[in-house]
C-alpha cells in the first residue's frame, strides 16, 4: 500500500479531477467513501449530471471555510492549504471494499495529525473512491480553531501507518522507506512529462544525468562543467559573504514553466547524495586529474575487475575466502561505513561501465546502474577513502575505446560484478535496508543479463575448441585433485568444456593446471556459485593474460633499442549526448 502525500492550493481544481473523467477517462463511479462529517455533505459522484458542477462549487466552500475564516483573522493568504494524499494497494492486491477504504482513509489522516481520532477541531477531510485500487484523501490544512495542523513528517508517518494496516487487512508488505530515497515526481509533473512525450519527468532525467556525470568526472568544476556541456542549465547559490557555492540546482533543457523561465530542481531534491556537500565528500578522495594513459586498452577491465576482487576481500571477507579455508570464526570487522562507500563506488563502476562496455551489454548495464542508485543511499554515512581505489578504477574504464577485442575482459569484470552485487544484497538484507535490497535484487537481474550477453559468444567459442577426449579426461582428474569438494558440481557447469579449452591454454602458457585451479579457487568461495566452470574460467583467463602481458613487456625492455611505447591517451567516454567542455564553471 503506497501513500504519496504533497500539497497544493486549489482546492475547487483538485475536486474538480477527483470526481471527473480523469485525464484518460480511467475514473469510474467517483464517490466518497468516508469524511470528516458524512451526514449531509455534498457528493457531486452520486449526484444528477446538472448538479454535478454546483454541487463541487459547495463542496469546495465547505472544505475551505476554515481557511477563509484564518485568512480574515490573520490578513494573510494560506499558503498551500489543500493537502493531498492518494493511496494505492499493491498490484496483484485484492480489491478493497468502500468500508474498508473508509477505515483506511480514517487511519491516515489520523496518523499524518491531519484530523486525530476524538479531535473535533481538526481539519475537514474527504476520501474519494474512483478506481479499485486507490482512493484519493485531500484536505484543507487549517483546523476548526484556526490554527495549522501539526503534520511535519506526514508522508513518513503515512507510510509507516500503511505498513500496520497491510499486515492487518492481509496485503502485500512493501519495504518500508528509511528516509534516504529520491523524491518521487509529482501527478502535475508526470502529466506534463506526458504531454511532451517523455519516458521519464524532468526531476528523475536529471538524476540520472546528474548521477552519471557524478560517478565519471573527478572534481566538482568538472562535474558542472560536464552538466552543461549536456545542455543542462545550472543554477549556483553563492554564499552572500565568502562567494563559495554553497549549493545548485539543474534545469533540463526545454522544461519551462508558464511565464517560460526554466524550472530548477536542487540537487538534494533530486537525490540525498547528489546535495554538494554529499558530493565534495565524494571527490574529496579521488584525483583531481585524470593520470597518465600507460596501460593497454583491456588491462583497464582486468584492473577493475582486481578492484573489485579487493573490494570484497575488504568489506565482504567471509564471501571472499575459500570454503576450504572457513574455519567459523568471524572475521575482523569492517567500518559499515567503508562497506557503504564500497556500495557507493561499486554503482561508479556499473555507470562507467555502461558507457564502454561491449554494446550488447550496454543498455542491460545502463538499466542496471539506473536502478543500484537507490542501493548507493542508506542512513550509514559512507567513509568514502577505503573506496577510493575501486572509484579509481572505475573511472579508468572512460578511457577504454571499445574494439570489440575487450568482451572476455569485460564477461570477467561482470561475472565479479554479479559475485559483489549478492553480498552488497546480503549486507543490506542483514541491517534491515529493505528498500536497498530490493533495488540490489532488481540490478541483479540487469546485471546478469548484461553479463550473460558478453559472456555467451566467448563461451560457445571455448566451448568449440575444447581439447581431445584424453587431454580433457586428464584435465577433470586435476579438477578433483585441486578443489575435490566442489568437482563433482565443476564438471557438470555446461561451462566445463570452455574452462578445459583455458586449462589447457594457461598450461601451453607454462601454467600447471593443479596450480591454476588451486589459485582461481582461492580467490573467492565457490559454495554460492551457480556456475563454479565459469567462475574459475574468468579468474584463469585473467590470470594467463597478465602472465602473457608480464612475458611481453620483460621482452620489450631486453630489446635493445626498441624502449617500451606508451599509447597515446584516449579520450574519456561520456555520459551519451556530451561533448567536451573546455570552459571552465562560472558562478551565476
Amino acid at each position: 500500500m503506497v501513500p504519496d502525500v504533497s500539497t497544493g492550493s486549489r482546492t475547487r481544481g483538485l475536486l474538480s479531477y477527483l470526481f471527473g473523467p480523469g485525464r484518460r477517462d480511467e475514473h469510474t463511479d467517483p464517490h466518497i467513501v468516508a469524511a470528516f462529517a458524512m451526514p449531509g455533505l455534498p457528493d457531486p459522484g452520486r449526484a444528477p449530471l446538472d448538479q454535478h458542477h454546483q454541487l463541487l462549487d459547495e463542496l469546495a466552500d465547505y472544505l475551505d471555510q476554515p481557511v477563509r475564516a484564518r485568512e480574515t483573522r490573520t490578513g494573510k493568504s494560506v499558503p498551500q492549504h489543500v493537502w493531498h494524499c492518494p493511496v494505492r494497494t499493491a498490484p496483484g492486491d485484492r480489491y478493497l471494499t468502500d468500508a474498508e477504504w473508509a477505515e483506511v482513509a480514517r487511519r491516515i489522516v489520523h496518523a499524518t495529525g491531519i484530523a486525530p481520532d476524538g479531535d473535533d477541531n481538526g481539519c475537514r477531510w474527504i476520501a474519494v473512491r474512483h478506481a479499485d485500487d486507490h482512493i484519493h484523501i485531500m484536505a484543507t490544512s487549517v483546523r476548526e480553531d484556526g490554527r495549522r495542523p501539526r503534520n511535519k513528517g506526514d508522508g513518513r508517518r503515512a507510510q509507516a501507518e500503511c505498513r500496520e494496516i497491510e499486515k492487518e487487512l492481509g496485503l502485500r508488505r512493501l519495504n518500508p522507506g528509511d528516509g534516504t530515497a529520491a523524491p518521487m515526481p509529482t501527478s502535475a509533473e508526470q502529466a506534463k512529462a506526458q504531454r511532451a512525450g517523455h519516458p521519464l519527468t524532468a526531476k528523475e532525467w536529471l538524476q540520472e544525468q546528474a548521477q552519471a556525470v557524478a560517478a565519471a568526472v573527478r572534481d566538482e568544476q568538472e562535474y558542472f562543467s560536464t552538466l552543461t556541456a549536456l545542455g543542462i542549465q545550472v543554477r549556483y547559490r553563492i554564499g552572500p559573504e565568502s562567494g563559495d557555492v554553497l549549493g545548485y540546482s539543474l534545469a533540463r533543457p526545454g522544461d519551462t514553466n508558464a511565464n517560460g523561465e526554466p524550472v530548477y530542481f536542487g540537487g538534494s531534491k533530486l537525490a540525498p547524495d547528489l546535495s554538494i556537500n554529499r558530493l565534495r565528500e565524494r571527490f574529496t578522495h579521488q584525483q583531481p586529474t585524470a593520470p597518465e594513459r600507460a596501460a593497454v586498452e583491456p588491462d583497464r577491465w582486468r584492473q577493475a575487475d582486481t578492484a573489485l576482487r579487493e573490494t570484497v576481500r575488504f568489506a565482504f571477507p567471509d564471501r571472499h575466502r575459500a570454503d576450504e579455508d572457513d574455519d567459523g570464526e568471524p572475521d575482523a570487522l569492517v567500518s559499515e561505513g567503508a562497506v557503504q562507500a564500497q556500495a557507493a563506488a561499486f554503482g561508479e563502476l556499473l555507470h562507467t561501465a555502461s558507457l564502454t562496455a561491449p554494446t550488447p551489454a550496454r543498455a542491460e548495464l545502463r538499466a542496471a546502474a539506473t536502478a543500484f542508485n537507490r542501493a548507493t543511499r542508506s542512513r550509514i554515512r559512507a567513509e568514502h577513502q577505503p573506496a577510493a581505489a575501486l572509484r579509481s578504477a572505475a573511472k579508468e574504464l572512460l578511457y577504454t575505446a571499445s574494439s570489440g577485442k575487450d568482451g572476455e575482459a569485460a564477461a570477467a569484470l561482470l561475472s565479479t560484478a554479479v559475485f559483489v552485487l549478492i553480498a552488497i544484497a546480503h549486507w543490506h538484507q542483514a541491517r534491515g535496508h529493505q528498500q536497498q535490497a530490493a533495488a540490489a535484487q532488481q540490478t541483479l537481474v540487469h546485471l546478469r543479463t548484461a553479463y550473460q550477453h558478453t559472456a555467451e559468444p566467448i563461451l560457445a567459442d571455448l566451448a568449440r575448441r575444447t581439447p581431445t577426449t584424453a587431454t580433457t579426461d586428464r584435465l577433470a582428474a586435476h579438477v578433483h585433485a585441486a578443489v575435490p569438494g566442489h568437482a563433482q558440481r565443476i564438471l557438470a557447469d555446461p561451462a566445463w568444456p570452455a574452462l578445459a579449452t583455458a586449462l589447457a591454454q594457461a598450461e601451453t602458457s607454462g601454467q600447471p593446471p593443479h596450480h591454476a585451479l588451486t589459485e582461481a579457487a582461492g580467490q573467492r568461495e565457490l559454495t554460492t556459485a551457480d556456475r563454479p566452470a565459469e567462475v574459475l574460467l574468468w579468474r584463469l583467463r585473467n590470470a594467463t593474460a597478465d602472465r602473457l602481458d608480464q612475458r611481453a613487456r620483460v621482452a620489450r625492455t631486453r630489446t635493445a633499442g626498441l624502449p617500451a611505447t606508451t599509447p597515446p591517451p584516449t579520450a574519456p567516454a561520456v555520459p551519451a549526448g556530451t561533448r567536451a567542455a573546455n570552459d571552465p564553471t562560472r558562478r551565476r
